[in-house]
Order: C-alpha cells, then structure tokens, then sequence
C-alpha cells in the first residue's frame, strides 16, 4: 500500500500564491508518476501537473502552463507544486497522486483546498 499525505492548501487573493506537498510512504519503491489533479464543483478531475520518476519528465495542464512548477525530492518520496499568479479559476480541491507500476493502481491523497478570491 500506498500512503501521501499532502499539505499546503489554503486561502489566497488572485495574483497570488501558494506551495503544495506531498508526501509518499510505504510501497515507494514502485512510483511510475507522482502529481496533482484537481477538481471544482460540478466539474471533473483534471490534470494539474505530473512528473515521472523515471527521468523526471513533465506534464502541464493546459490552463496552468507557465504558471505552475512541479518539483519534486526522490528522496523523500515527495512531489512539490508551486503555485503563481492564481487565479479564481484555480480554486479547487487539489488531490495528489501516484501511480504504481508494480500494481498498475492510483492512488490517490485526501485532497487538499485551494481557494482564490477576486
């Protein structure tokens, strides 16, 4: 089994910014990808930003290129996202993720709240 425990959500005005972790423990020894999703009301979970392990490659959600960094510490299993320039329309739960090769699953972290306000 796969545990993350995320931190750093919150409150912040547009413009601003915020720093998102998560963290991987147990069965780590498998990570294919680490990264974040989120999901607004009535709206479904989408792509924010992911990494592969393997190489360190990256993907972007469209809507936050160039405004969002995901970073990562293999050491530690954990996986950062900078956040900038927020805009309202980032306000959502962020969930992190992590997909297994070893067992081909998601998992996925509690969720963590963003909001922006105007």
């Amino acid at each position: 089994q796969v545990q993350l425990e995320e931190s750093g959500g919150g409150s912040v005005q547009a413009g601003g910014s915020l720093r998102l972790s998560c963290a991987a423990s147990g069965r780590t020894f498998s990570i294919a990808t680490m990264g974040w999703y989120r999901q607004a009301p009535e709206k479904e979970r989408e792509l924010v930003a992911r990494i592969r392990w393997s190489g360190g490659s990256i993907d972007y959600g469209d809507s936050v290129k160039g405004r969002f960094t995901i970073s990562r510490d293999s050491a530690k299993n954990t996986v950062y996202l900078q956040m900038t320039s927020l805009k309202p329309e980032d306000m959502a739960i962020y969930y992190c993720n992590l997909f297994s090769y070893a067992v081909g699953r998601d998992y996925w972290g509690q969720g963590t709240q963003v909001t922006v306000s105007s």
